[in-house]
């Protein structure tokens, strides 16, 4: 399961810096579900229905109509309200660097006057969505921990993760 968490090293929020204000179990679902879309292709088994242990399970990666993972990310879009879903906007394009930090407000009041009524449908359509959202994140401070991935990566200053002394424990 994955999980978000603030830096902890990371200095006091002024008044004046902008704030999130989006619930962050729900940004991290949303990341998780647009990652698993974002993987899915047309085409990628051409005989669809086959025995799944025989074409490699390549059904689930196959991008339909009716799929699963992307009901379950236009609802989980959609169940945000109205101002969540303007913010996970204005998010993905602080993500993927449409706007800085110190445009936030700016970048609210364009995705309210342009993406209010079909968010959903309008963020499904942008191409790493999970990235921009997660790029997003770390602009005010916060990032996804995925409590599953037990491999040991490195820091930035190239030592291991295992011995980072604000590392949250794994449970």
């Amino acid at each position: 399961m994955a999980s978000l968490t603030a830096s902890s090293g990371a200095p006091r929020k002024s008044a004046q810096e902008p704030s999130l204000n989006l619930p962050l179990d729900k940004v991290s679902f949303i990341i998780l579900k647009a990652r698993e879309y974002d993987v899915k292709e047309e085409g990628a088994d051409p005989d669809t229905g086959s025995n799944p242990i025989d074409d490699g399970q390549t059904d689930v990666l196959t991008d339909a109509g009716d799929d699963p993972v992307r009901e379950e990310l236009l609802g989980a879009i959609r169940g945000l309200n109205d101002d969540e879903r303007v913010r996970l906007v204005a998010l993905a394009w602080l993500g993927r660097g449409t706007y800085d930090l110190d445009e936030w407000k700016e970048a609210i009041a364009t995705a309210r006057s342009e993406h209010s009524r079909r968010a959903a449908e309008y963020l499904l359509g942008l191409p790493l969505l999970g990235d921009y959202l997660e790029d997003g994140l770390a602009m005010f401070d916060e990032g996804i921990v995925d409590d599953a991935d037990t491999r040991e990566g490195l820091n930035s200053e190239n030592e291991p993760l295992g011995n980072m002394p604000d590392k949250p424990a794994r449970q």
